[in-house]
């Protein structure tokens, strides 16, 4: 049988399109060799990233170097795709040549083809994938679940509408499927993500749909823990709001990428909303869901940010005190509606802002993490690494937020992907350590 390799770069958007992609390609009878196989393969695929400068670079580099070992072997195919094609298709093609196909974002189908055409088989006909075939790239107990494709916002910063398209809804009964399939071949914890998840079912069911959608996954037997990401914060629905509160399956966690926080700046991002109902929503979350943890995202050096936005924004964060925190310095793009405000806060400054905001937000998180000590926790177990087990508790998503550390010799018996008791018995900034209760 031939191997095919997928190498999958940025979001976890694109973690669930290799997934389907690789469980496709294995039900046509490639071997699908892991990402960090050393094994060179018949087959290539490289699903890259579009979204800011780093990625762009990282996804050029990435083909730069299998092109380079497809030469050296003078041997083997390599199809690039996802959001890196869907924007720089003609200039990839002129200044990479060795690459046998580049294909843009949602188009599984073409991919396939072309494969198959590699395989020389006859080029098929109609749709080729099927979504509900997937191969799981992340451990076996969790796995995201993407319930839609693109976004009709036009945040000015952002590309993704551009590589992307429009929001598209998959039918609640195809995404239900997909997650009992998932939960009977051993997941414990789904993650559902989308570009803005809140806006889910408006162009299939002419509402915001989510609430449904999360209560039907909630009556999923075997599933444990059901994750929320992606929550923008204008028009957020009420509804979803009370599932979270009711619903015992939904983590407590409440990721919404605020970007800002200043009224002007959020007016140029073009982002709806204001301070003023930023602050009354986040309100809103802490009256009804008083335990929940908070993660955000937030931009630095946005063209129109002056150092008096900038003060108004550590503020924020000082006063709020999130659990989790990310910072992105700003990075143009070009299309985008911000592109033409040019670029004139220097890199290094968007870097000092955005370290700033970090030493901030580290100080907030040890001090919430050292309040921790001698509370017990339900962590899932994720993997073991050197002396550890490493796990997350309900508060913590996968890959960006806290992790849990139990020491192997204390507790050898664990076993990824299982629920245990733990006890906090000492903090970092970013990390826990524990003991598994009797």
């Amino acid at each position: 049988m031939p191997s095919v390799k997928v190498i999958s770069l940025g979001c976890s958007k694109n973690t669930v399109d290799t997934e389907v992609l690789s469980g496709n390609l294995k039900a046509e009878k490639w071997t699908v060799l892991p990402e960090e196989s050393p094994r060179a393969a018949d087959l290539t695929i490289i699903n890259t990233c579009g979204f800011i400068l780093d990625a762009k670079q990282e996804s050029i580099d990435t083909v730069l170097r299998e092109t380079a070992r497809k030469n050296r072997r003078k041997k083997g195919h390599i199809i690039v795709m996802g959001c890196l094609v869907q924007r720089y298709a003609a200039e990839l093609r002129k200044e990479i040549p060795d690459v046998d196909a580049w294909i843009g974002v949602n188009d599984l189908d073409a991919v396939m083809r072309q494969a198959r055409q590699i395989q020389q088989a006859e080029a098929a006909k109609g749709s080729v994938v099927d979504p509900l075939r997937r191969k799981l790239t992340t451990p076996s107990h969790y796995a995201y679940l993407k319930v839609s494709e693109g976004c009709n916002r036009q945040c000015a910063f952002c590309a993704i509408p551009l590589i992307r398209g429009k929001h598209i809804s998959r039918p609640q009964e195809e995404i239900v499927e997909e997650a009992r399939r998932l939960v009977d071949g051993g997941v414990k914890e789904l993650i559902l993500v989308a570009q803005d998840l809140c806006y889910y079912g408006m162009d299939l069911y002419g509402r915001r749909a989510v609430a449904d959608l999360v209560r039907a996954l909630c009556r999923i037997d075997g599933l444990h823990w059901l994750r929320l990401q992606y929550l923008y914060p204008h028009a957020f629905p009420d509804d979803l709001l009370e599932v979270m509160r009711t619903e015992s399956k939904v983590c407590p966690y409440i990721d919404i990428p605020l970007q800002h926080i200043n009224t002007k700046i959020l007016k140029d991002m073009l982002r709806t909303t204001t301070k003023e109902e930023t602050l009354a929503l986040l309100r809103k979350f802490k009256q009804t869901l008083p335990n929940a943890a908070f993660r955000t995202t937030l931009i630095t050096g946005f063209p129109t940010e002056g150092e008096k936005e900038f003060e108004e924004l550590k503020a924020f964060v000082r006063e709020f005190e999130f659990d989790r925190l990310g910072v992105f310095p700003y990075s143009q793009e070009e299309g985008t509606p911000a592109y033409p405000l040019g670029d004139p806060v220097p890199q290094t400054e968007k870097e000092r802002r955005a370290q700033e905001i970090m030493d901030l937000q580290e100080e907030i998180s040890y001090r919430r993490n050292r309040a921790r000590i001698g509370k017990t926790y339900e962590v899932l177990i994720d993997r073991e690494e050197g002396e550890f087990y490493v796990g997350r508790t309900v508060y913590d998503s996968p890959e960006v937020d806290n992790e849990v550390l139990i020491h192997r010799e204390a507790s050898p018996d664990l076993l990824p992907g299982c629920f245990y008791q733990v006890r906090i018995t000492s903090a970092e900034a970013f990390d826990l350590y524990g003991e598994v209760e009797a």
